[in-house]
Protein backbone atom coordinates (compact mmCIF):
# COMPACT_ATOMS: atom_id res chain seq x y z
CA UNK A 1 0.00 0.00 0.00
CA UNK A 2 1.01 3.55 -0.06
CA UNK A 3 0.78 5.49 3.37
CA UNK A 4 1.56 8.41 5.04
CA UNK A 5 2.52 8.79 8.51
CA UNK A 6 1.62 12.17 10.59
CA UNK A 7 4.19 12.43 13.66
CA UNK A 8 7.66 10.89 13.66
CA UNK A 9 8.19 10.15 17.25
CA UNK A 10 8.16 6.76 18.76
CA UNK A 11 5.38 5.75 17.30
CA UNK A 12 5.28 7.28 14.07
CA UNK A 13 9.24 6.80 13.65
CA UNK A 14 9.14 2.93 14.50
CA UNK A 15 5.77 2.19 12.14
CA UNK A 16 7.71 4.09 9.20
CA UNK A 17 10.42 1.65 9.78
CA UNK A 18 8.26 -1.10 10.03
CA UNK A 19 5.79 -1.13 7.34
CA UNK A 20 8.29 0.47 5.16
CA UNK A 21 10.37 -2.88 6.07
CA UNK A 22 6.89 -4.52 4.84
CA UNK A 23 7.63 -3.95 1.39
CA UNK A 24 4.68 -0.51 1.68
CA UNK A 25 5.66 3.27 0.44
CA UNK A 26 5.40 4.96 3.37
CA UNK A 27 5.38 8.50 3.50
CA UNK A 28 6.76 10.48 6.88
CA UNK A 29 5.06 13.69 7.72
CA UNK A 30 6.65 16.27 10.64
CA UNK A 31 7.32 19.88 11.23
CA UNK A 32 10.37 19.10 12.94
CA UNK A 33 12.88 19.33 9.78
CA UNK A 34 15.86 17.58 11.96
CA UNK A 35 13.44 14.41 11.88
CA UNK A 36 13.01 14.55 8.22
CA UNK A 37 16.73 15.08 7.12
CA UNK A 38 17.55 12.17 9.44
CA UNK A 39 15.08 9.81 7.30
CA UNK A 40 16.38 11.48 4.57
CA UNK A 41 19.95 10.56 5.28
CA UNK A 42 19.29 6.94 6.46
CA UNK A 43 19.64 7.74 10.24
CA UNK A 44 16.98 7.05 12.80
CA UNK A 45 15.17 9.97 14.63
CA UNK A 46 15.53 7.92 17.85
CA UNK A 47 17.43 5.88 20.18
CA UNK A 48 15.90 2.38 19.49
CA UNK A 49 17.48 -1.35 19.35
CA UNK A 50 16.85 -2.18 15.59
CA UNK A 51 16.06 1.27 14.73
CA UNK A 52 19.70 2.40 13.34
CA UNK A 53 19.67 -0.48 10.97
CA UNK A 54 15.97 -1.09 9.80
CA UNK A 55 15.98 2.81 8.53
CA UNK A 56 18.62 2.60 6.66
CA UNK A 57 17.82 -0.37 5.45
CA UNK A 58 14.39 1.09 4.02
CA UNK A 59 15.92 4.09 3.36
CA UNK A 60 18.39 2.33 0.39
CA UNK A 61 15.54 0.50 -0.99
CA UNK A 62 13.72 3.57 -1.59
CA UNK A 63 10.07 2.61 0.53
CA UNK A 64 10.25 6.09 2.37
CA UNK A 65 10.06 9.53 1.91
CA UNK A 66 9.41 12.54 4.04
CA UNK A 67 8.06 15.80 3.64
CA UNK A 68 6.36 18.79 5.66
CA UNK A 69 3.50 18.98 2.69
CA UNK A 70 0.35 17.46 4.07
CA UNK A 71 -1.43 17.42 0.89
CA UNK A 72 1.19 16.14 -1.04
CA UNK A 73 1.59 13.17 1.49
CA UNK A 74 -2.61 12.25 1.24
CA UNK A 75 -2.72 12.75 -2.79
CA UNK A 76 0.11 10.02 -2.56
CA UNK A 77 -1.28 7.42 -0.28
CA UNK A 78 -4.22 5.36 0.23
CA UNK A 79 -4.26 5.14 4.10
CA UNK A 80 -2.69 7.78 7.02
CA UNK A 81 -1.89 7.30 10.48
CA UNK A 82 -1.23 9.87 12.87
CA UNK A 83 1.00 9.42 15.19
CA UNK A 84 1.56 13.23 17.21
CA UNK A 85 2.17 14.29 20.64
CA UNK A 86 -0.82 14.38 23.11
CA UNK A 87 0.89 16.14 26.10
CA UNK A 88 -0.30 16.98 29.44
CA UNK A 89 -1.59 20.28 30.17
CA UNK A 90 -1.06 22.23 33.60
CA UNK A 91 -4.57 21.08 34.97
CA UNK A 92 -3.75 17.55 33.92
CA UNK A 93 -5.91 17.59 30.17
CA UNK A 94 -4.35 16.71 27.12
CA UNK A 95 -3.17 19.26 24.71
CA UNK A 96 -4.87 18.76 21.74
CA UNK A 97 -3.57 21.42 19.60
CA UNK A 98 -1.64 19.27 17.27
CA UNK A 99 -4.40 16.67 16.98
CA UNK A 100 -6.52 19.55 16.08
CA UNK A 101 -4.11 21.40 13.79
CA UNK A 102 -3.65 17.84 11.67
CA UNK A 103 -7.61 17.50 11.62
CA UNK A 104 -7.86 20.69 9.66
CA UNK A 105 -4.94 20.26 7.71
CA UNK A 106 -6.35 15.98 6.70
CA UNK A 107 -9.72 17.89 5.91
CA UNK A 108 -8.41 20.12 3.58
CA UNK A 109 -6.12 17.65 2.23
CA UNK A 110 -9.37 15.12 1.41
CA UNK A 111 -11.06 17.89 0.13
CA UNK A 112 -10.08 17.58 -3.46
CA UNK A 113 -9.41 13.82 -3.56
CA UNK A 114 -11.58 11.82 -5.49
CA UNK A 115 -10.50 8.77 -3.96
CA UNK A 116 -11.39 7.19 -0.45
CA UNK A 117 -8.99 7.73 2.11
CA UNK A 118 -8.63 5.77 5.36
CA UNK A 119 -7.51 7.88 8.60
CA UNK A 120 -6.07 6.20 11.09
CA UNK A 121 -5.55 7.79 14.65
CA UNK A 122 -2.65 5.93 16.69
CA UNK A 123 -2.02 9.21 19.12
CA UNK A 124 -2.99 8.53 22.75
CA UNK A 125 -6.40 9.81 23.31
CA UNK A 126 -9.24 10.10 26.33
CA UNK A 127 -12.54 8.55 24.75
CA UNK A 128 -14.53 11.10 22.41
CA UNK A 129 -11.70 13.00 21.41
CA UNK A 130 -12.32 10.83 17.66
CA UNK A 131 -15.96 11.43 17.82
CA UNK A 132 -16.22 14.71 19.27
CA UNK A 133 -12.93 16.47 17.91
CA UNK A 134 -11.16 14.76 15.29
CA UNK A 135 -13.75 13.83 12.99
CA UNK A 136 -16.13 16.83 12.83
CA UNK A 137 -13.02 18.67 12.41
CA UNK A 138 -12.08 16.62 9.38
CA UNK A 139 -15.56 16.80 8.10
CA UNK A 140 -15.82 20.43 8.72
CA UNK A 141 -12.70 21.12 6.90
CA UNK A 142 -13.32 18.66 3.65
CA UNK A 143 -16.98 18.96 3.21
CA UNK A 144 -17.35 15.19 3.50
CA UNK A 145 -18.78 12.40 5.17
CA UNK A 146 -17.15 9.89 7.71
CA UNK A 147 -17.51 6.45 7.05
CA UNK A 148 -18.76 7.75 3.60
CA UNK A 149 -16.68 9.52 1.57
CA UNK A 150 -13.61 8.52 4.09
CA UNK A 151 -12.62 6.52 6.99
CA UNK A 152 -12.04 7.41 10.34
CA UNK A 153 -10.80 4.66 12.73
CA UNK A 154 -8.46 4.82 15.89
CA UNK A 155 -6.15 1.80 16.68
CA UNK A 156 -4.04 1.78 20.27
CA UNK A 157 -0.61 1.00 19.65
CA UNK A 158 1.23 -1.39 22.61
CA UNK A 159 5.13 -0.43 22.12
CA UNK A 160 7.21 -0.19 24.53
CA UNK A 161 9.62 1.85 24.15
CA UNK A 162 13.07 -0.25 24.25
CA UNK A 163 11.60 -3.00 22.15
CA UNK A 164 9.18 -1.13 19.69
CA UNK A 165 10.39 -3.23 16.76
CA UNK A 166 9.73 -6.22 18.63
CA UNK A 167 5.90 -5.32 20.27
CA UNK A 168 5.29 -4.28 16.14
CA UNK A 169 5.98 -7.57 15.36
CA UNK A 170 4.09 -9.65 18.39
CA UNK A 171 1.68 -7.59 19.78
CA UNK A 172 -0.63 -8.92 22.52
CA UNK A 173 -3.46 -8.14 19.69
CA UNK A 174 -4.61 -5.90 17.33
CA UNK A 175 -7.40 -3.35 17.99
CA UNK A 176 -9.37 -1.36 15.58
CA UNK A 177 -11.84 1.34 16.85
CA UNK A 178 -14.92 2.27 14.87
CA UNK A 179 -14.78 2.65 11.47
CA UNK A 180 -16.17 1.59 8.01
CA UNK A 181 -15.93 -1.73 7.12
CA UNK A 182 -13.65 -0.74 4.01
CA UNK A 183 -11.28 0.70 6.41
CA UNK A 184 -11.01 -2.35 8.51
CA UNK A 185 -10.13 -3.96 5.26
CA UNK A 186 -7.39 -1.98 4.90
CA UNK A 187 -5.80 -2.44 8.35
CA UNK A 188 -6.68 -6.32 8.15
CA UNK A 189 -4.56 -6.50 5.13
CA UNK A 190 -1.60 -4.78 6.90
CA UNK A 191 -1.93 -5.91 10.16
CA UNK A 192 -3.62 -9.28 9.84
CA UNK A 193 -0.38 -11.39 9.28
CA UNK A 194 0.63 -10.74 12.45
CA UNK A 195 0.92 -13.44 15.12
CA UNK A 196 -2.20 -11.85 17.12
CA UNK A 197 -5.82 -11.48 17.56
CA UNK A 198 -7.25 -8.99 15.00
CA UNK A 199 -10.48 -6.85 17.18
CA UNK A 200 -12.90 -4.87 16.07
CA UNK A 201 -14.82 -2.43 18.79
CA UNK A 202 -16.52 1.15 19.25
CA UNK A 203 -13.86 4.30 18.77
CA UNK A 204 -14.90 5.47 22.52
CA UNK A 205 -13.35 1.53 23.93
CA UNK A 206 -10.42 1.72 22.01
CA UNK A 207 -9.69 5.06 22.66
CA UNK A 208 -10.46 3.92 26.09
CA UNK A 209 -8.52 0.78 26.57
CA UNK A 210 -5.24 2.50 25.13
CA UNK A 211 -6.02 5.02 28.27
CA UNK A 212 -6.52 2.28 31.08
CA UNK A 213 -3.92 0.02 29.96
CA UNK A 214 -0.84 3.14 30.63
CA UNK A 215 -3.20 3.44 33.82
CA UNK A 216 -2.58 0.06 34.66
CA UNK A 217 0.55 -0.03 34.65
CA UNK A 218 1.18 3.06 36.42
CA UNK A 219 -0.88 1.47 38.92
CA UNK A 220 1.20 -2.01 38.98
CA UNK A 221 4.74 0.23 39.30
CA UNK A 222 3.13 2.53 42.41
CA UNK A 223 1.82 -0.15 44.23
CA UNK A 224 5.42 -2.36 44.27
CA UNK A 225 6.80 0.44 45.23
CA UNK A 226 3.93 1.71 47.74
CA UNK A 227 4.21 -2.09 48.96
CA UNK A 228 8.44 -1.87 48.88
CA UNK A 229 8.60 1.45 51.47
CA UNK A 230 6.05 -0.30 53.93
CA UNK A 231 8.16 -3.07 53.90
CA UNK A 232 11.80 -1.67 54.14
CA UNK A 233 10.19 0.58 57.54
CA UNK A 234 9.03 -3.00 58.96
CA UNK A 235 12.39 -4.62 57.96
CA UNK A 236 10.94 -7.26 55.59
CA UNK A 237 12.48 -8.32 52.10
CA UNK A 238 10.02 -6.31 49.65
CA UNK A 239 11.47 -8.16 46.82
CA UNK A 240 10.74 -11.81 48.83
CA UNK A 241 7.38 -10.50 48.90
CA UNK A 242 7.01 -8.99 45.57
CA UNK A 243 8.35 -12.18 43.89
CA UNK A 244 6.04 -14.55 45.42
CA UNK A 245 3.30 -12.40 44.72
CA UNK A 246 4.49 -12.85 41.03
CA UNK A 247 4.03 -16.83 41.04
CA UNK A 248 0.45 -16.36 41.22
CA UNK A 249 0.10 -16.77 37.21
CA UNK A 250 -3.39 -17.88 37.19
CA UNK A 251 -5.19 -14.19 37.65
CA UNK A 252 -2.83 -12.74 35.00
CA UNK A 253 0.01 -10.61 36.95
CA UNK A 254 2.80 -9.35 34.70
CA UNK A 255 6.25 -9.45 36.63
CA UNK A 256 7.57 -6.84 34.45
CA UNK A 257 5.75 -4.11 36.62
CA UNK A 258 5.62 -5.83 40.12
CA UNK A 259 8.65 -5.35 41.14
CA UNK A 260 9.67 -2.84 43.84
CA UNK A 261 11.59 -0.19 41.95
CA UNK A 262 11.87 3.78 41.46
CA UNK A 263 9.16 5.96 39.98
CA UNK A 264 7.35 5.38 37.36
CA UNK A 265 8.26 8.58 33.82
CA UNK A 266 8.08 8.65 30.26
CA UNK A 267 5.70 10.01 27.37
CA UNK A 268 2.87 7.69 28.53
CA UNK A 269 1.95 7.21 31.52
CA UNK A 270 2.01 9.96 33.72
CA UNK A 271 0.54 11.80 30.97
CA UNK A 272 -2.33 9.34 30.15
CA UNK A 273 -3.21 8.94 34.45
CA UNK A 274 -3.50 12.80 34.17
CA UNK A 275 -5.90 12.95 31.24
CA UNK A 276 -7.87 9.69 33.14
CA UNK A 277 -7.91 12.04 36.35
CA UNK A 278 -9.01 14.86 34.62
CA UNK A 279 -12.28 13.02 32.53
CA UNK A 280 -13.20 11.71 35.73
CA UNK A 281 -13.29 15.27 37.42
CA UNK A 282 -14.42 16.57 34.33
CA UNK A 283 -17.65 14.16 35.16
CA UNK A 284 -18.09 14.21 39.07
CA UNK A 285 -16.92 10.49 39.28
CA UNK A 286 -14.64 10.23 42.59
CA UNK A 287 -11.62 7.71 41.56
CA UNK A 288 -9.90 8.21 45.28
CA UNK A 289 -6.56 5.35 44.25
CA UNK A 290 -6.33 6.29 41.04
CA UNK A 291 -6.26 10.17 42.45
CA UNK A 292 -3.29 8.90 44.59
CA UNK A 293 -1.23 7.52 42.13
CA UNK A 294 1.12 10.31 40.89
CA UNK A 295 1.63 12.29 44.24
CA UNK A 296 2.52 7.87 45.52
CA UNK A 297 4.82 8.48 42.45
CA UNK A 298 6.24 12.11 43.61
CA UNK A 299 6.74 11.32 46.98
CA UNK A 300 8.84 7.98 46.06
CA UNK A 301 10.98 10.43 43.95
CA UNK A 302 11.07 12.59 47.00
CA UNK A 303 12.23 9.51 49.31
CA UNK A 304 14.79 8.71 47.02
CA UNK A 305 15.95 12.44 46.83
CA UNK A 306 15.94 12.54 50.49
CA UNK A 307 18.12 9.29 51.34
CA UNK A 308 21.07 11.66 48.84
CA UNK A 309 19.96 14.63 50.79
CA UNK A 310 20.11 13.36 54.50
CA UNK A 311 23.52 11.50 54.11
CA UNK A 312 25.00 15.07 54.13
CA UNK A 313 27.28 14.93 51.27
CA UNK A 314 27.36 17.17 48.56
CA UNK A 315 29.14 14.96 45.40
CA UNK A 316 26.93 13.39 43.87
CA UNK A 317 27.26 11.24 40.63
CA UNK A 318 24.02 9.78 38.78
CA UNK A 319 24.46 6.75 36.48
CA UNK A 320 21.72 6.73 34.17
CA UNK A 321 19.16 10.41 33.27
CA UNK A 322 16.75 8.93 30.88
CA UNK A 323 13.09 7.04 32.05
CA UNK A 324 14.67 3.59 31.21
CA UNK A 325 17.23 1.70 30.18
CA UNK A 326 18.42 1.64 26.31
CA UNK A 327 16.69 4.92 25.77
CA UNK A 328 17.46 8.62 25.22
CA UNK A 329 13.79 9.70 26.52
CA UNK A 330 13.85 12.29 29.13
CA UNK A 331 10.40 13.29 29.00
CA UNK A 332 9.19 12.76 32.75
CA UNK A 333 11.63 11.08 33.56
CA UNK A 334 12.18 10.60 37.84
CA UNK A 335 15.93 10.60 37.24
CA UNK A 336 15.78 14.54 35.36
CA UNK A 337 13.29 15.56 38.58
CA UNK A 338 16.25 14.23 40.76
CA UNK A 339 19.36 15.74 38.69
CA UNK A 340 16.74 19.27 38.78
CA UNK A 341 16.54 19.06 42.85
CA UNK A 342 20.19 18.17 43.48
CA UNK A 343 20.99 21.23 41.11
CA UNK A 344 18.99 23.24 43.26
CA UNK A 345 20.09 22.18 46.55
CA UNK A 346 23.77 23.35 45.43
CA UNK A 347 25.17 20.03 45.05
CA UNK A 348 27.85 19.36 42.58
CA UNK A 349 26.25 16.74 40.29
CA UNK A 350 27.60 14.87 37.65
CA UNK A 351 25.82 12.69 35.22
CA UNK A 352 26.52 9.87 32.54
CA UNK A 353 24.30 8.10 30.89
CA UNK A 354 25.49 6.01 27.75
CA UNK A 355 22.57 6.38 25.22
CA UNK A 356 21.52 10.14 25.96
CA UNK A 357 23.69 12.87 23.74
CA UNK A 358 22.67 16.27 24.15
CA UNK A 359 23.59 17.26 20.83
CA UNK A 360 21.51 14.43 19.30
CA UNK A 361 18.24 15.21 20.90
CA UNK A 362 15.36 16.38 18.75
CA UNK A 363 11.50 17.45 18.83
CA UNK A 364 9.66 17.46 22.27
CA UNK A 365 12.54 15.53 23.39
CA UNK A 366 15.10 18.68 23.47
CA UNK A 367 12.28 20.38 24.03
CA UNK A 368 12.07 18.86 27.58
CA UNK A 369 15.29 19.20 28.81
CA UNK A 370 15.89 22.52 27.56
CA UNK A 371 13.65 23.65 29.46
CA UNK A 372 13.77 21.77 32.61
CA UNK A 373 18.08 21.68 32.59
CA UNK A 374 19.01 24.02 30.14
CA UNK A 375 23.01 23.45 31.14
CA UNK A 376 22.66 19.72 31.02
CA UNK A 377 26.13 19.67 28.88
CA UNK A 378 28.20 20.80 31.20
CA UNK A 379 27.02 17.56 34.04
CA UNK A 380 27.43 15.06 30.91
CA UNK A 381 30.59 12.98 31.92
CA UNK A 382 32.26 11.20 29.39
CA UNK A 383 32.96 7.85 31.15
CA UNK A 384 31.14 5.87 33.88
CA UNK A 385 34.10 5.64 35.91
CA UNK A 386 34.84 9.48 35.66
CA UNK A 387 31.37 9.89 37.53
CA UNK A 388 32.02 7.15 40.34
CA UNK A 389 35.46 8.50 41.36
CA UNK A 390 34.40 12.19 41.29
CA UNK A 391 31.29 11.56 43.55
CA UNK A 392 30.28 10.62 47.35
CA UNK A 393 27.17 9.57 46.18
CA UNK A 394 26.00 7.24 43.36
CA UNK A 395 22.62 6.91 42.39
CA UNK A 396 22.27 3.97 39.99
CA UNK A 397 19.52 4.16 37.67
CA UNK A 398 20.41 2.17 34.63
CA UNK A 399 21.09 -1.69 35.01
CA UNK A 400 22.96 -2.47 32.24
CA UNK A 401 25.82 -4.93 32.42
CA UNK A 402 28.98 -2.94 31.22
CA UNK A 403 27.64 -0.39 33.42
CA UNK A 404 27.71 -2.51 36.57
CA UNK A 405 31.01 -3.79 36.06
CA UNK A 406 32.29 -0.37 36.86
CA UNK A 407 29.94 0.30 39.93
CA UNK A 408 31.58 -3.26 41.09
CA UNK A 409 35.43 -2.28 40.18
CA UNK A 410 35.31 1.30 40.96
CA UNK A 411 33.22 1.96 43.97
CA UNK A 412 34.91 2.24 47.56
CA UNK A 413 34.27 2.07 50.94
CA UNK A 414 33.49 5.65 51.20
CA UNK A 415 30.77 5.45 48.53
CA UNK A 416 26.65 6.10 49.58
CA UNK A 417 25.91 4.06 46.61
CA UNK A 418 21.52 4.55 46.51
CA UNK A 419 20.48 1.98 43.85
CA UNK A 420 16.71 2.35 42.11
CA UNK A 421 17.19 -0.62 39.81
CA UNK A 422 18.09 -3.43 42.01
CA UNK A 423 21.96 -4.29 41.43
CA UNK A 424 22.45 -7.62 41.14
CA UNK A 425 25.18 -9.28 43.38
CA UNK A 426 24.91 -6.27 45.44
CA UNK A 427 27.95 -8.24 47.29
CA UNK A 428 30.48 -7.28 44.91
CA UNK A 429 29.63 -3.30 45.44
CA UNK A 430 32.02 -1.16 48.04
CA UNK A 431 30.65 1.61 50.21
CA UNK A 432 27.17 1.99 51.91
CA UNK A 433 24.63 0.59 50.03
CA UNK A 434 20.87 1.74 50.46
CA UNK A 435 17.99 0.29 48.37
CA UNK A 436 15.10 2.95 47.34
CA UNK A 437 12.41 0.94 48.79
CA UNK A 438 13.90 -2.53 50.11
Amino acid sequence: MNISIFGLGYVGAVSLACLARDGHKVIGVDIDPSKLDLIKSGQSPIIEEGMPELVAEVAIAGNVEVTTDTASAIQNSDISFVCVGTPSQNNGSQNLNAIERISEQLGEAIKNKEQFHTIVIRSTVVPGTVEKLIGPTIEKFSGKKNGQDFGLCFQPEFLREGSSIKDYDNPPLTVIGGGDERSIQQLRKLFGHLPADFVTTSVRSAEMLKTCCNVFHALKITFANEIGRLCQGLEVDSREVMDLICRDHQLNISKAYLKPGFAFGGSCLPKDTRALLYLAKHEDISLPMLAGLMPSNELHVEHAIDVVLNSGKKSVGMIGLSFKSGTDDLRESPLVAMAERFIGKGLDLKIFDPEVNVARLVGANRRYIEETIPHISSLMKETCQEVIEQSDVIVVGLNDKPLLAQLYEYTTENHLILDLVDVPNQEKLSGNYVGVCW
